[in-house]
């Protein structure tokens, strides 16, 4: 009999899935795993984690793409008492060994699909690891070939006599780290709490009113928090995930009506890509009832179109940075919604219940509605801060001078916004150089540091372009005083970042252009390369 283990996200999967045994839980590979199927693997792997020496807090990676073992593995490290480290094997090797070495996880889930790459990354591990591996029946070469670390395959885990149950954990403690771009060329962690998700999970459960008849999509990769409401929302009702094959990641409609979703959650980009295309077409989505988006701007013409698609469906654009816990505002989408556009771009709206949302001008004194400020937030969604770097926490959660009541803990979270005259928070940009680039966070000071060094200069700029009408669709860097060649910049990038993070195109100048603080003035780069002066 499986009982739960308190407030965790484990103990919310066992509830459902001891209600729902029979229900789909998740959809993927062409294959359905159910919800007993999936707590059996979650229980017998987490109980071969559950052997690993590890001081607190207790964390463990899980090394997959979208895939069973991914799942599994998620579900595993959580039902072990351990807080789930997501690796991405679309990152550079460098950046991941990076990513679990700084992370101090005790063990590692590892998909087939990531074997390639295992050797790289666990020998830049100094720490001696439990590395498991699901899909291997064999992993006595493994152990050959890593004598430092320790292995376990198909025969150790049916060996292992599988969890009853979750094992309990304080809801304050870490459910995952996840690693974002950092302004001084690292990745930097963020640590969310079981209790950070639970106050997410309770606003959208009641909002949304889902239940073990739901069916959810399933489009980000695990690196990408906002993995975090598919999975959890839907498991945590018994409903069914459905992962969306790659290779129809940013045209799924067919996908859409062949599985009949009811619950669609991505980033705008999807809608912008398939109303491109002209593949909107009116109730091409009869059986929606929620359509949401997070990760970036969502333009007017993209809603109003999706909203024809799936006329049954209400829309709702939501935001929040990954310190504040998946999303943290919400604006619901309707005909009328146009008068409350501003530039062409949907509202970010007001907060989740339970959170509470500030304007603030640099001395973080709160500003009149249509004045703007700097967005802040608090409330039980505001994650601990980052991991290893007190100094970076103490920089970005903040107490207001202004502020009496309890809880005066508020993340800065770097946005320009203002209150428009119906209450709702309208989006302007930044006040600093990270950008939104189809849904992915990214500092653009990250990209100039490895460019910079591997350029041999210090002047090197990387900037938001080309655009479109809804924004920036890639990444140009614009380099001057280097005898580098492209393909040689483009390797180190290659080499140090995701994908998504290496610029598209660059560009060599004589010189740039510097403001009056002697500093590159991007505003003036960035205006030469609309200009076509670049060129």
């Amino acid at each position: 009999m499986i009982t739960t283990a308190g407030n965790s996200l484990a103990s919310i999967v066992w509830d459902a899935g001891a209600r729902f045994s029979q229900h789909a839980a998740v959809h993927v590979d062409d294959r359905t795993i159910g919800y007993a199927e999936l707590l059996d693997s979650a229980a017998r792997i987490g109980a071969v984690l559950r052997q690993a020496d590890s001081p607190l807090p207790r964390l463990g990676a899980v090394f997959a793409a979208r895939s069973a073992t991914a799942y599994a593995g998620v579900l595993a490290t959580l039902v072990s008492g351990a807080g789930y480290v997501p690796l991405n094997p679309k990152f550079p090797i460098t950046r991941t060994a990076h990513m679990l070495a700084v992370s101090d996880a005790s063990t590692v889930v590892v998909g087939e699909d990531c074997l390639d790459q295992l050797d790289d990354v666990i020998e830049c591990v100094e720490r001696s690891l439990l590395v498991v591996v699901p899909t291997r029946a064999d992993v006595s070469a493994l152990r050959v070939a890593h004598p430092r670390h320790r292995f376990a395959g198909q025969r150790e885990i049916a060996a292992t006599e599988p969890l009853g149950e979750p094992s309990p954990v304080d809801p304050a403690s870490i459910a995952y780290l996840l690693f974002t771009s950092g302004s001084t060329g690292s990745p930097k962690g963020v640590m969310v709490s079981h209790a950070n998700v639970l106050a997410v999970l309770d606003s959208v459960w009641r909002r949304y009113d889902i239940t073990q008849d739901d069916r959810f999509s399933q489009s980000f990769d695990l690196t990408f928090d906002l993995s975090v409401f598919d999975l959890f929302a839907s498991w945590g009702r018994g409903a069914s995930l459905h992962c969306i094959p790659d290779r129809s990641l940013m045209a799924p409609d067919e996908f859409i009506r062949e599985r009949q979703l009811s619950i669609w959650f991505s980033v705008p980009s999807v809608g912008m890509m398939l109303h491109k295309l002209r593949r909107l077409a009116p109730d091409a989505f009869p059986t929606l009832r929620w359509s949401l988006f997070c990760g970036e701007r969502l333009p007017m013409d993209v809603a109003d179109a999706w909203q024809r698609a799936a006329p049954r469906s209400k829309l709702e654009n939501l935001y929040g940075p990954t310190e504040a816990t998946i999303a943290c505002t919400l604006y619901r989408w309707s005909p009328a919604s146009t008068s409350a556009c501003v530039g062409g771009t949907v509202p970010i709206g007001i907060p989740f219940p339970g959170m509470t949302t500030a304007v603030v001008d640099d001395e973080l004194r709160e500003v009149p509605d249509g004045k703007h400020g700097e967005l802040c937030v608090k409330g039980p969604q505001v994650s601990h801060g980052y991991w290893r770097d007190p100094a970076k926490s103490a920089e970005r959660f903040v107490a207001m001078p202004w502020f009496s009541g309890p809880d005066n803990r508020w993340y800065r979270t770097g946005d320009i916004a203002y209150v428009d005259g119906e209450g709702n928070l309208i989006h302007c940009g930044r006040n600093d150089d990270q950008i939104k680039l189809h849904g992915f966070r990214i500092e653009l000071p990250e990209i100039e540091h490895i460019v910079r060094t591997a350029a041999g200069t210090s002047f090197a700029v990387v900037l938001p372009f080309p655009e479109n009408q809804y924004g920036p669709t890639g990444l140009t860097a614009v380099v001057a005083g280097t005898a580098a060649s492209e393909d040689q910049l483009v390797a180190a990038a290659r080499a140090a970042l995701p994908e998504y993070m290496v610029p598209s195109t660059f560009v060599f100048v004589t010189e740039l252009p510097l403001n009056a603080n002697g500093k590159i003035d991007r505003n003036a780069v960035l205006a030469a390369l609309r200009d076509g002066r670049y060129a």
